[in-house]
């Protein structure tokens, strides 16, 4: 991983870290959301076809995954972790007619943040500029 650093630019290392820092900061919050259920929380988990009693579960998934992102040796398998994660989300939000545009921006974000930080995901994922 050090070899891998020198091999970026600055700009790409922070692009990737904004890349990877805003949606990880959006499942910590939801997760822990999930362990503190807010007054209104039952309504909204109501409507999507979840019992408050079955977000204990999703939110300890949910942290353990962004922790798994945040490892450098786990990074990938945590960014495939949570495209599952956000896949089912996804299939929530369908299920019950809402918008799933920011769920997959967010695992869209994922990747990109790992995509900018680490030339090995570059090789893997070429997106021809031409």
């Amino acid at each position: 991983m050090a070899n891998e650093a020198r091999n970026i630019s600055t700009g790409a290392k922070w692009g990737g870290l904004a890349l990877s820092i805003i949606p990880s900061l959006l499942l910590t919050m939801s997760g822990v959301m999930k362990f503190i259920q807010p007054s209104g929380f039952d309504e909204g988990l109501a409507l999507m076809g979840y019992r408050p009693d079955q977000m204990y579960a999703l939110g300890v998934v949910e942290l353990l995954c962004v922790a798994i992102y945040w490892v450098p040796r786990t990074s990938v398998l945590g960014a495939i972790l949570l495209t599952g994660y956000m896949g089912g989300a996804i299939a929530t939000h369908y299920r019950v007619g809402d918008l799933f545009i920011i769920q997959i921006l967010i695992g869209m974000a994922f990747w990109g943040g790992l995509y900018l930080r680490y030339p090995r995901i570059r090789e893997l994922i070429p997106i021809n500029r031409s």
